[in-house]
């Protein structure tokens, strides 16, 4: 189905020609998404074990409502903006093929699928997105191959961007700051002349970049842009057609690169530097806000699109286990929750969700009830009055009525993670990890690693399994984290019909090709494979 199909589709799901008129009764909304944030990074939920002072964020969590038991789909950086933009959980798409390395990374959506940034762009809203896209792109080549660092003709514009997912305006860097290319992308063309080889501190990937583009200026460079978007909405929000910004921030992942007027400004050292610069980023978005007498009107949603990375810290160079150096210092930039980034403990996915809407939320307030990022989608599609086409966001489940009463009713009872290996099923209080061990290589820090997890379950086990002996204990991990949110006692020996009953849920929701209620869906690949993180050795029969 052809882009223009779709919004014509969604235009008449969500009011036709009744959508202008509607639209001054809806906000302004801004969507603000951290890279690599850890739930401890910010002082309104790190609290004493929070090094760092996150001024502008901690201000929107008094004027706003902040959710303590927040998801994102998966514990690294793709799957979850694959999710967020799709209200989709991200296994179940096809990986592009072909595709290319960093961030010549291919589309991960089809063009023709319903996106956030279509769905508010048919509802009258100006669509922007500015920051890190990694959602893969299309570039012109010379040779008519698959984009790579060689063959890129960065003189003409991209096939495929933010414009072919509903979005306006965009800024972007196609991939993450430590990914070449180094180049920004405005509105699909590339910005400055891509004749350089520049690589950062973190990973030292040198690679094709921008003449001008500098690691340390690109925090503000794309503040500016989210600013300036916002200037350039004010007078037509004013008079009744609101705007949607999708701002990606790079930071606080690596590379670790604070401006010269940050550095020393934490009493962290580096990293909380370059936490600050970042808080200091939304700050600037949010004054803009203020500036343009926005602010009642404006619904401003921030996050983060995983925990933090293990391998980041006061030392510039992506380092195994650099994190713990930070909690030496008494900072914990997962909390008091266990895991970092890629792992499949909650230290992985559960991230900081603050929900800003003057006269609907209630300042300083909190919920405690289980969200997910992938839920964005279908909860703006309620606060635009509207309903979503049956196949459109089927994992995603509208929280809006907790904005109005955080108390109340859970919206959603399930939810499905990964790890960068492994599965996670979330019931209520229950949450089982289809793996021993952190669900994790290992080799930045996660522990127990992958391998090593694996060896102790065997040799607990005491015999070579099948694929069904996988599906319990102590090939798998259960918790209750109303008793025990550090996830230190495995249950799944103890509680095997629990285990059963999470096993279960989770084949339905693949078959189902949803987890909302509707029609049967198919997911894009043929089948699912649960077992694709587990290592060889375990199943082998030799």
């Amino acid at each position: 189905m052809k882009y223009g199909l779709w919004v014509v589709m969604i235009w008449l799901f969500l009011g036709g020609p009744c959508a202008d008129a509607a639209s001054a009764k809806r906000p302004n909304v801004v969507y603000i998404m951290a890279d690599d944030l850890g739930i401890g990074d910010v002082k309104c939920y790190g609290r004493e074990r929070c090094r760092i002072d996150t001024p502008n964020i901690d201000r929107l969590a008094d004027q706003g409502l902040r959710f303590t038991d927040a998801h994102t789909a998966a514990a690294h950086c793709i799957p979850t903006r694959l999710a967020v933009m799709t209200g989709r959980y991200p296994w179940r798409f096809r990986p592009p093929h072909p595709s290319g390395p960093w961030a010549f990374l291919n589309p991960r959506i089809s063009a023709s699928r319903l996106t956030l940034g279509k769905m508010m762009h048919a509802v009258g809203y100006r669509t922007g997105y500015v920051g890190k896209w990694h959602l893969g792109t299309l570039m012109p080549t010379r040779d008519g191959r698959n984009q790579n660092p060689k063959n890129v003709d960065y003189t003409k514009p991209l096939k495929i961007g933010p414009p072919q997912y509903g979005f306006d305006h965009s800024f972007i860097l196609p991939g993450s700051l430590d990914m070449y290319p180094y180049v920004f992308i405005r509105n699909n063309r590339f910005v400055g002349q891509v004749t350089a080889q520049k690589g950062w501190s973190a990973f030292h990937r040198v690679g094709p970049a921008a003449e001008n583009f500098e690691d340390y200026k690109t925090l503000d460079a794309i503040t500016r842009e989210a600013v300036e978007f916002i200037n350039r909405q004010s007078e037509t929000a004013h008079k009744g057609r609101p705007f949607f910004l999708y701002f990606a921030l790079t930071a606080p992942r690596t590379p670790i690169c604070p401006s010269a007027k940050f550095v020393g400004k934490s009493k962290l050292g580096l990293y909380g530097d370059f936490v600050m610069e970042m808080d200091d980023c939304v700050g600037r978005v949010l004054k803009s806000l203020r500036r343009h007498n926005l602010t009642r009107d404006t619904l401003v949603l921030a996050t983060s699109d995983n925990g933090a990375a293990s391998y980041a810290g006061n030392v510039r160079k992506a380092t195994p286990g650099n994190i713990h150096r930070l909690e030496k210092l008494g900072h914990y930039s997962s909390g008091i929750y266990r895991g970092y980034k890629f792992s499949a403990y909650e230290g992985g996915t559960r991230v900081p969700l603050i929900i800003r809407w003057p006269g609907v939320v209630s300042p300083d307030s909190q919920c405690d009830r289980l969200v997910g990022l992938v839920d964005v989608m279908r909860t703006l599609a309620d606060v635009c009055s509207g309903t979503l086409p049956d196949a459109a966001a089927p994992d995603s489940v509208s929280f809006a009525p907790l904005l109005h009463d955080p108390n109340g009713p859970s919206t959603r009872t399930s939810l499905i993670m990964q790890s960068t290996r492994n599965f996670v099923v979330r019931l209520g209080e229950w949450k089982l990890i289809l793996c021993p061990g952190s669900g994790a290589s290992g080799h930045w820090g996660n522990r127990p690693a992958a391998a090593v997890a694996w060896k102790q379950a065997l040799k607990l086990f005491g015999h070579r399994p099948t694929r069904n002996d996988l599906r319990r204990a102590p090939f798998v991990q259960l918790f209750n984290l109303n008793n025990d949110v550090r996830e230190a006692v495995n249950l799944a020996a103890s509680h095997p019909d629990v285990v059963e009953r999470l096993h279960v849920l989770l084949d339905e929701r693949v078959q189902n090709g949803r987890s909302t209620p509707g029609k049967q869906l198919r997911n894009d690949v043929e089948r699912v494979n649960y077992y694709s993180g587990i290592p060889r050795f375990v199943l082998s029969t030799r």
